[in-house]
This record gives structure tokens, sequence and C-alpha cells, in this order.
């Protein structure tokens, strides 16, 4: 509808003439007329009655309009008119009510590319990382460093270049990556002094959830990567030479290592807790406690040869002994003409030897256990340095049961090492081991073990070489 078509003066009460600002369009380029434009009477009598409605339910909203200026007047009769038109059956069809609006795709996970685009940013909580880089830096003392991770820088570095191909991390878009020493070193503090996680978080600057995350990674890539080369069994070349070292200090021969068991505390399992109830009462143990066992083997110098990890407390050291790879192996004929040396808690078998546990001794039967008590003791020492340079193997510990054999695994690879590589133990870290199982008397499995046995003793007794200090 045109502006200027309708504009009778007679009709209305103001004089565009009067008013200088009244703009007319009656020179303008009219749209050519259609059919089913609406006509002037048409469009008068939609705003007649409009008014009057108007009129009777809001007369301020009336006064408003009659005291309008003309453009305004004009613009708000072009609107009621295009109002009318709209809501009459005879409308046009250009007049038609709007599409419904297509609902908006959902947004898709923004790519690291385009989050960087867009400049967004991961918020994370800011955390000092001053003690570890204060521990990090070379002119950090090499004493407060051994004290505080229980080796050298030297045998630091060493693990840090061993696990580096299996913990190393690249930098995402969001954040750089956790480098690797210091992967590392959260994990081998964690073992060594067995701190709470959330005084791990503080002291490495890292969150905790993190910290926990990084001990299982790094134990997992050490049994992973490290135990097939830090923990193996003697080839037939390394078995001689360590039966010929426990030979010249102990006087019996063929003994191819020292076994020995220990107890890891535990939190009570929600599900067969009693499987795991340590039965071993000591002067120090006399509360109810639970536990898992680790089973292991050492040499002459203390080196762990074979592991057993992770069964019941609740089971007895020959149990335990009975269900590992070291009787599998014995069973497939591997420990040949070789003895392991145990306690009196052990069975005395083919392959096990063990002290006389009964009362009324012979001298000769005395000079053997005291020979024994000195290869046994090589076994018990190796393990109270294991506990002392891991303290997390003396405390309960809060890991699930089935992430706890890699931990242990991890300890016994950093523990071996660190014997291998003459990491000492200062002596305020020395533990005393309180786990030894004592029977009464040891059950004899095997006719040919017993005679050998004796034989064994007899010699010890007769030989000056084997002299001991039980005589004397």
């Amino acid at each position: 509808m045109e502006i200027s078509s309708f504009l009778h003066l007679d009709d209305y009460a103001f004089a565009p003439d009067s008013d200088p600002s009244f703009i007319s369009f009656s020179n303008a380029k009219k749209r050519p007329r259609f059919d089913n434009d609406s006509s002037l009477e048409d469009v008068l009598t939609n705003l007649l009655a409009f008014d009057a409605v108007a009129a009777e339910d809001k007369p301020s909203e009336n006064a408003y309009f009659s005291s309008a200026p003309p453009q305004q007047s004009s613009f708000m009769m072009n609107s009621t008119s295009n109002y009318n038109q709209s809501t009459t059956p005879n409308s046009s069809p250009s007049r038609a009510s709007p599409q419904p609006k297509r609902p908006r795709a959902e947004s898709s996970p923004i790519s690291d590319d385009s989050s960087v685009a867009s400049g967004r940013r991961l918020w994370v909580k800011s955390r000092s990382k001053e003690w570890w880089e204060q521990v990090d830096s070379p002119n950090y003392p090499e004493e407060e460093f051994k004290k505080d991770f229980r080796m050298s820088k030297a045998t630091f570095d060493m693990i840090c270049h061993e696990l580096e191909p299996a913990v190393n991390k690249k930098d995402t878009m969001l954040r750089s990556a956790i480098p690797v020493r210091q992967r590392v070193a959260v994990c081998i503090w964690r073992l060594a002094t067995g701190e709470a996680l959330r005084e791990v978080s503080k002291r490495f600057g890292l969150g905790i959830s993190t910290c926990h995350k990084l001990v299982l990674e790094v134990c997992t890539a050490i049994r992973t990567f490290l135990m097939p080369k830090f923990i193996q069994w003697p080839d037939e070349k390394r078995m001689h030479q360590i039966k010929t070292e426990f030979e010249l200090f102990s006087g019996i021969p063929n003994i191819g290592g020292s076994i020995y068991t220990t107890h890891i505390p535990i939190i009570a399992p929600k599900e067969r807790a009693a499987a795991y109830f340590n039965k071993r009462h000591t002067e120090r143990n006399q509360k109810t406690s639970y536990s898992v066992t680790v089973q292991g083997v050492v040499d002459q110098k203390g080196v762990l040869t074979d592991i057993s990890i992770g069964y019941p407390g609740s089971m007895s050291d020959d149990q335990v002994l009975e269900k590992s790879s070291l009787s599998q192996r014995a069973s497939r004929g591997a420990l040949k003409n070789t003895w392991i040396a145990g306690n009196s808690s052990l069975p005395l078998t083919e392959w096990v030897l063990v002290p006389y546990s009964h009362q009324n001794l012979t001298w000769a039967q005395h000079a053997y256990n005291e020979k024994m008590g000195e290869v046994q003791w090589v076994a018990s020492e190796s393990f109270m340095r294991l506990k002392g340079r891991w303290s997390c193997l003396r405390k309960r510990t809060e890991m699930k049961l089935q992430d706890l054999p890699v931990v242990l695994g991890a300890c016994c690879v950093l523990h071996n090492i660190c014997e291998m590589r003459g990491e000492g133990l200062s002596q305020e870290l020395k533990f005393e081991l309180f786990d030894d199982e004592m029977a009464i008397e040891n059950s004899v499995r095997s006719v040919y073990a017993l005679h050998t046995r004796d034989q064994i003793a007899h010699k010890l007794l007769h030989h000056e070489a084997a002299a001991t200090a039980f005589l004397l």
C-alpha cells in the first residue's frame, strides 16, 4: 500500500502542510497495483473499527495516538493496516505466517586446533613446584638426594633413561606434558617414604589423582621393562658362581640361593577378608592384621633372583612355596643338584634345605644350624634393606588389591638396582623384621634330603675349615 494514496486532509485533524517535517510522497514512483491489494475503503473501515475499540479499552493510548506527530501517526496507521490484513481470511499469500525456525544443530566437541584458534584455555589449579625444581637442580646436595630417594643421582638418571620410552608423554594443545624425571620422582618418592598422596601432591605441585596415576604408570613400566632385566634366574655359569660363594663362607655345598617370605600389611578387604588375615602374632604385632606375602630368593650378595608376590596373608610359608613359580621350576628339573636354603617354617625336600628344628640336637646338628643361620641371614638382611628403602611396604596401604602386585614388584626391581649398583642404606633406615614363622618341627618330605642333611652336618663338624664358634 502506498502512503500517498490515502491521505485525504478532510478526514484527519492535522494538516500536513502545517508541519515542515512532513514529507510528501506524491511525486514518488508508484508501485503497480495488483488485484489482491486492499482498497482504500477497506483500510479506512478497519482503521476506524480499531480506533473505536481502542478508545473504549484504553483511552490513554487513544489520547496519545491523536496527539502524536504526523510522521508517527502515519506510521501507526500503516502498521495497523498491515496487522488487519494479516488477520483477514482474504489476506495475501505474501502475508502468510512465518515458517518455524530451524532448530540449532548441536555443537560438536571442539578440537584442539579450534580451541586454540578461538582462544579457549584449560583451567588448571596453580600449584607450586618450587620443592621439586630445587631437588632437580644440579646444585642439590648428593647426600640429601640420596636420603630423599634412597639412591644416588646417577642411579636415578639411569632409571629415568631406561623408562623414558615407556613413560614419556607428548605436549598437547592445552597443556605441557609432565617431564619424565618428575614422573619417575613422584613414584620413587611415594615408594620410599610412604607419604600420603595429598602431601606428595603438594610437594611436587601436581594434582592428587595425577600423582596416583603416575605411581601406577611408572610401577607398571618398571615391571614391564626393568623386571626382566634386573630380576633373572641365574644361568648355569652364574649359578656355579653363587654356589661357590655360599660354600666359601658357610661350608655347605650346592646352595643356589636363600629364600625368605615376608608380609605386607593391607587394609582389610571387603571381600574374602578371612583369606588375608595374618595369623602371625609377635611381640610387635599383637593386633588383628591383614596382609599379602612376598617370597623371594636371593644370591650371596642379597640380589633377588626369584620373587612370588600377592598370596593372601593367611597362607603359611610352605603353602606359598608350593604355589610359587620356584616350585614349578623345581618340578621341571631346573633345580637339580641345587639347594635353596630356607628357615624352619619350610619343609625339607629334595631341593629345599632347612635347619634342624627338633629338641636335643647333637653337636653336628648344632654346627649345621649355625652355618645355615648364616646363609639364611643373607636373605633376611636383604629383605630388611628392601623394607628399609621402601617405607610403603611397612605401612598399611590404601591401594587396591589388584594394583598391589605391580607396586610390590616395582619395589623389588628398584631394590635390585640399588643392590647391584652398591647403593648403601643408612643406619637410620635399617628395619628389623618381625614376621619369621617358627615351626615346632618342620616336616620331612624326602628321605634322600634327610640323609643328605645329616651327611652335611657330619662334615661340617669334623672339617677344620668348618669349625664353628659354638665349639670354641
